[in-house]
């Protein structure tokens, strides 16, 4: 079974797919690996790392595409590329299937059976899969790093001759993967820090990183069962709002991380709270990628708004790609190992298991989510 690895073409995006590493693990079980010339050049990794390791390089994209029966990335597929693909091939990357209906119809015109890495359910068994989770458990870091460097003072609190220097304030909104990192991260660094999250649920696992969990009384509110925050009503994101609004006000940093999947970002911080805040604050948006949490807030600028700077980064992890590239590569690898057969030497595709019912987008010629084709 041929496994093509092409390299990434997004703009911007240093991350790589497969690593050295896994690349070996895959190539011990029989597969045949092939990948692209310079793939892991933006990362520091020489094709010969990959010949080691077992791969053979290839220089031609189209060919390399044109016979694989597995092709494994991490941004979606270019539209023009998907012609090249063999009816048949696997395709495994992200593909941010709620906003690319046209490329998965593309995907399944192709007879392209495609596996959505957004979508591997997180329970016990995937969660060495969920790409998701691992990404934005480094976004979480990185925001934090972001805004300390942006801010014009220390975090944490510091006794000097010359006096006592208090510890900056930093108010955390949504506690996933993200926010999480982004709380014990920002506590490692000396900050104050408070925390809100719809969900109650996660409240002693803030206070468990050393934060003190913001209690708004929202109703119900709750998760769904992959783990994610429900989406809140028009009243609940008033008083959400209302509550938010006095803690944004005495931060120094605020971190926006809710994001409800398949769904634009909800709009948390709103411009009269950002007008609020003290002019020297910095706001890191981590959902700006999906429409954005704050109110004024565009994809990959700094914006400054009454002296408030609003940070707009869409490829966090990206800024730790070396870190991020290991992370995906081992989830990547650890889901085709999972339904690698030892006999045929194969990956197989089993429609009745979970993970693959939960990831599986496209196959013999249609799209299949059960999910995705409930949106159209």
């Amino acid at each position: 079974m041929k496994i093509a690895i092409p390299r990434e073409t997004h703009p911007g995006e240093l991350r790589v797919s497969m690593v050295p590493a896994n690349v070996e693990r895959l190539a011990q079980r029989g597969a045949r690996i092939e990948v692209e010339g310079g793939l892991g050049r933006t990362i520091g990794i020489d094709d010969e790392e990959y010949q080691k390791a077992g791969a053979k390089t290839n220089p031609d994209r189209g060919a390399l595409l044109a016979d694989a029966d597995m092709v494994l990335r991490l941004r979606k597929p270019p539209a023009e590329e998907i012609p090249l693909m063999k009816p048949g091939c696997i395709h495994v990357s992200h593909l941010d299937p709620f906003r690319e209906r046209e490329l998965l119809e593309q995907l399944a015109a192709q007879d392209v059976s495609a596996v959505c890495m957004e979508m591997i359910p997180r329970t016990t068994l995937a969660q060495k899969m969920d790409a998701l989770s691992s990404q934005a458990n480094l976004a979480g870091y990185v925001s934090i790093i972001v805004a300390a460097e942006r801010i014009k003072k220390i975090l944490p609190m510091m006794m000097t001759p010359a006096g006592t220097i208090a510890p900056a304030r930093v108010f955390i909104i949504g506690a996933g993967v993200a926010g999480l990192q982004a709380i014990a991260t920002a506590k490692r660094l000396g900050a104050r820090v408070e925390a809100f999250d719809t969900r109650p649920v996660v409240a002693e696992q803030v206070e468990s990183l050393g934060a003190k969990f913001v209690k708004v009384d929202l109703g119900e509110t709750g998760q769904t069962k992959d783990g994610y925050a429900k989406e809140l009503t028009a009243e609940q994101l008033d008083k959400q709002r209302e509550a938010m609004a006095k803690h944004c006000a005495m931060a120094d940093i605020v971190v926006t991380t809710a994001q409800v999947f398949g769904r634009p970002a909800p709009r948390i911080v709103t411009a009269d709270m950002v007008r609020g805040m003290r002019p020297g604050s910095v706001i890191v948006d981590m959902a700006v990628e999906t429409g954005g949490n704050v109110e004024g807030s565009i994809p990959d600028q700094e914006v400054e708004t009454n002296g408030v700077t609003i940070i707009g980064i869409s490829n966090l992890p990206g800024r730790v790609a070396v870190n991020a590239s290991q992370m995906y590569s081992a989830n990547i690898s650890n889901f085709i190992e999972h339904f690698w057969n030892k006999e045929t030497k194969t990956f197989e595709l089993q429609l009745d298991d979970d993970i693959i019912k939960g990831a599986l987008v496209t196959h013999a010629g249609q799209i299949v989510n059960e999910r995705l084709k409930a949106r159209t």
